[in-house]
């Protein structure tokens, strides 16, 4: 797994995800792109990775296609239309974390890069800079929560990426 960290101007979000979409099929990858406030950390995407991958060998996925089943274990969501808040949205210099996994992920990245305005340290993103006001919003984690336990953030969310496997 690959994870390339920059902002991006996206005027149109379904072409821009229509085309990462087919740098992805391109390339034998899947690509897909979250908005970096709300992950974590490496492990966060690297646990929806494989529990996603769990869910299309046992023909258990909630989405048609690997992406979308990745960005639903990430947000600790069967509901697609929710998943889509950590994914990125429309407007100037968005802060963009794109996943590449399987296939050809160099060639991928390689393809993925110019549609980012910056990559890297220059972008002032980065995996792990996360927004935690957004993140305990998104994933119902109170002050209650947080006082009765010794795990973190990070620790909490990777639990709800874990458990959307039993919520069935």
């Amino acid at each position: 797994m690959d994870l390339l960290a920059g902002r991006a101007t996206i005027d149109d979000l379904d072409v821009f995800v229509a085309r990462i979409g087919a740098i992805g099929d391109e390339h034998g990858a899947t690509v897909q792109a979250f908005d970096p406030r709300y992950v974590v950390d490496r492990d966060h995407l690297e646990r929806a990775v494989a529990l996603a991958d769990r869910a299309i060998e046992r023909d258990e996925a909630i989405a048609d296609d690997r992406a979308m089943e990745i960005l639903c274990y990430a947000a600790g969501t069967r509901q697609i239309r929710e998943a889509l808040t950590i994914g990125v949205s429309r407007g100037e210099s968005v802060p963009i974390l794109v996943l590449i996994d399987g296939g050809d992920v160099s060639g991928a990245r390689e393809s993925v890069e110019p549609l980012l305005d910056e990559t890297g340290e220059a972008s002032g993103v980065s995996v792990g800079d996360y927004d935690e006001e957004s993140v305990r919003a998104f994933f119902d984690i109170g002050d209650a929560e947080l006082n009765a336990t010794d795990a973190g953030i990070p620790d909490l969310v990777r639990e709800r990426v874990a458990l959307l496997v039993v919520e069935r």
